[in-house]
């Protein structure tokens, strides 16, 4: 088991790492639309939220030799279901066909005040 870990992405706030790399998988922890450099949280609407938590998610997965090309599954929290539409708007310019298998989820609170938390499992 090797831990990825990178500065283009935001610091683990808990006892967890940013991503681990196990055989040909890379396991990414939740990433949310934190900008790594200042450790706070990009304003904006829950799609320019979710293109920074992509942006995190694809940090941590080239820390591992991977790319968002190659994410085979994806979990999405959102804060609430009217953002779907607009979270999938921006979900689909970023990743590629074929689209991984993909879970949404509503949740009431992150453990951060945004509105998307995305986790993906990929193959290098």
């Amino acid at each position: 088991m090797e831990e990825l870990t990178t500065d283009d992405a935001p610091d683990s706030i808990g006892p967890f790492s940013q991503g681990i790399a196990t055989g040909d998988r890379i396991y990414v922890s939740g990433q949310g639309p934190v900008d790594p450099e200042t450790g706070e949280v990009v304003p904006g609407t829950p799609g320019e939220q979710t293109r920074r938590t992509l942006e995190n998610v694809e940090a941590v997965l080239q820390a591992g030799g991977a790319s968002l090309d190659d994410v085979v599954k994806s979990t999405v929290f959102v804060k609430d279901m009217r953002y779907y539409d607009e979270v999938n708007e921006v979900y689909g310019t970023l990743m590629s066909p074929p689209y991984p298998a993909r879970s949404a989820v509503e949740v009431v609170k992150l453990p951060v005040d945004i509105d998307v938390e995305i986790e993906v499992v990929a193959e290098r």
